[in-house]
């Protein structure tokens, strides 16, 4: 008998891995066929447009290309289309795509630690913060996700200081805004916002902002001689607003102005920082240092959602343990991602670049027909053309024959269009750029 039970355990654990592979093999022609349906029949660009009317919120008018890989300046469609990329995600690929050693940390970091929340320390935070801090000048940063978090925690930290440091009564802190502002889709983000599509039905809104013109230093004098302003926030350019750069010397002048009516000059930097516009800040082109500077988009070269807070003690500390915060924020992955990102920024020199390759850009745009192309604009490789709306065809039309050419734009505010390529561009990549940009002008 006890013979009979040891065969029969020995034919049971035999038989068991068999069993097993039997399970796994029943399970798989369902997800073999259809990972060869998927294979055999891949979405059509058509599709995809289909899909997502279908499914999806209808809070986007994307320009129909349907996009399945990137690599540097360069993406594909599904149908196997390659195109360049005059828009770099709203800046947020400024290093290129997929780039290498952006990649390889992302991977690696995801494989042993991915987030723990700041319930507990964990062994990135600490290196990211001292290389970020040490690279900008600043005493601390608050990590964030996206552009828009990092916003709100500057507002935050605003109020904060207004209430423990400049002395104003509480509830009774304003920030000020200039007209034509962007940084986001919140709720504070557009009760400060002067666009319609932005703020209108969305009401009632955010108390305790107020609106100054942009580019217009005694409008915003008289705006910081209230003793209740807490903060000005604004953008060195304003990027959705269509490239605005402002008359040399007003960021000296901001500056100034926030010293003497003790204010806090807050640097929306997330589209116009690292290395977008020539330098590794914006605000750098003046040599002035704001009080806090908000960053994000190309803080994590595109490949995961990172943005910071940079300010100095006297007013990063005045927010205590449990009075402000995110689960991901400062997540060892972002951590690890954003540290890549910035080194790519430095080693790679890409402000330098950007620089040389925007006044390139702007010489040759200017050699459109100003018929057509009424109005250039921008600095480093953050720039815009003006396109004079008739009945034939209108910045719309334009970037869809750009995409025709083998290049991909977008629209803002009906008759811009923005050119903002990765900023790892070489010369002769950018004049092929240019000569398609010319020649679908021209086709007008």
């Amino acid at each position: 008998m006890k013979g009979m039970i040891i065969q029969l355990s020995r034919n049971l654990s035999r038989a068991a891995p068999l069993f097993i592979r039997s399970l796994h093999s029943r399970s798989r022609p369902a997800s073999t066929s259809t990972s060869k349906l998927v294979a055999k029949h891949p979405l059509t660009s058509e599709e995809i447009y289909a899909k997502e009317d279908k499914y999806g919120a209808h809070n986007y008018h994307p320009l129909p290309v349907a996009l399945e890989r990137g690599q540097g300046i360069y993406v594909w469609d599904v149908e196997g289309n390659c195109y360049y990329d005059f828009l770099s995600a709203y800046s947020a690929v400024n290093q290129g795509h997929c780039h290498p050693k952006i990649i390889a940390a992302l991977t690696e970091q995801a494989s042993k630690l991915t987030l723990t929340s700041r319930a507990f320390y964990n062994n990135v935070l600490g290196a990211y913060e001292e290389y970020i801090t040490t690279l900008f000048g600043y005493d601390k940063v608050l990590p964030m996700n996206t552009g828009v978090e990092a916003g709100e925690t500057g507002c935050k930290l605003a109020r904060r200081w207004a209430y423990n440091v400049k002395g104003v009564p509480q509830n009774k802190a304003k920030i000020v805004f200039a007209n034509g502002n962007f940084w986001g889709r919140t709720m504070a983000a557009i009760s400060s916002s002067t666009d319609p599509s932005c703020y209108e039905g969305f009401g009632p809104y955010m108390p305790g902002f107020e609106l100054v013109p942009y580019n217009d230093i005694p409008s915003l004098e008289k705006a910081l001689q209230d003793p209740h302003v807490a903060a000005f926030m604004m953008e060195p350019i304003q990027g959705e607003a269509g490239v605005l750069v402002p008359d040399q010397g007003y960021l000296t002048k901001v500056r100034e102005l926030c010293t003497k009516y003790n204010v806090l000059w807050i640097a929306d930097e997330v589209q116009t920082g690292l290395a977008r516009t020539g330098r590794r800040l914006a605000v750098d082109h003046e040599e002035v240092r704001p009080d806090v500077v908000l960053l994000g988009k190309a803080l994590s070269g595109g490949v995961f959602p990172v943005s910071a807070v940079l300010c100095d003690d006297e007013v990063m500390l005045t927010i205590k343990p449990g009075e402000h915060g995110s689960t991901y924020g400062g997540n060892p992955v972002a951590c690890q991602v954003a540290i890549a990102a910035l080194q790519v920024m430095e080693e790679e020199k890409l402000s330098e670049n950007a620089l040389k390759m925007g006044e390139i850009l702007r010489t040759e745009l200017g050699k459109l027909p100003k018929d057509i192309v009424t109005t250039v604009r921008g600095k480093g490789l953050l720039n815009a053309i003006v396109i004079k709306e008739t009945k034939d065809y209108d910045a719309w039309k334009v970037c869809l024959r750009l995409r025709d050419n083998g290049l991909l734009a977008k629209p803002t505010h009906g008759d811009i269009i923005r050119f903002a390529p990765p900023l790892i561009i070489k010369e002769h990549e950018l004049r092929k750029c240019v000569e398609i940009i010319q020649r679908t002008v021209l086709s007008f």
